[in-house]
């Protein structure tokens, strides 16, 4: 696994997916500027769109909700161990 760009809120994440072009995107739901599920929508509408991932504190969040409504393919907790993550 290749850590190709990170970015510090919703629109700079939108912008590196676009530069990067990445499979998978790993997207905190909680950031300043555009939130996670904002960035999710406009991530999963570009053309051969990369695998999104909400990263969450919580698991019965009311913001994974609404992140699988925005694209997201799923969630992962943000205290999953990098190992399990590596695993998947």
């Amino acid at each position: 696994m290749d850590v190709v760009g990170q970015a510090h809120d919703g629109d700079a994440a939108v912008e590196a997916v676009r530069r990067h072009r990445p499979d998978l995107v790993l997207m905190d739901l909680r950031m300043p500027i555009r939130d996670g599920i904002g960035a999710t929508e406009e991530i999963t509408s570009l053309t051969a769109p990369p695998v999104v991932v909400a990263l969450t504190t919580f698991d019965t969040d009311e913001y994974v909700l609404r992140a699988l409504r925005a694209g997201a393919a799923g969630f992962l907790l943000k205290s999953t161990p990098p190992e399990e993550l590596a695993a998947l």
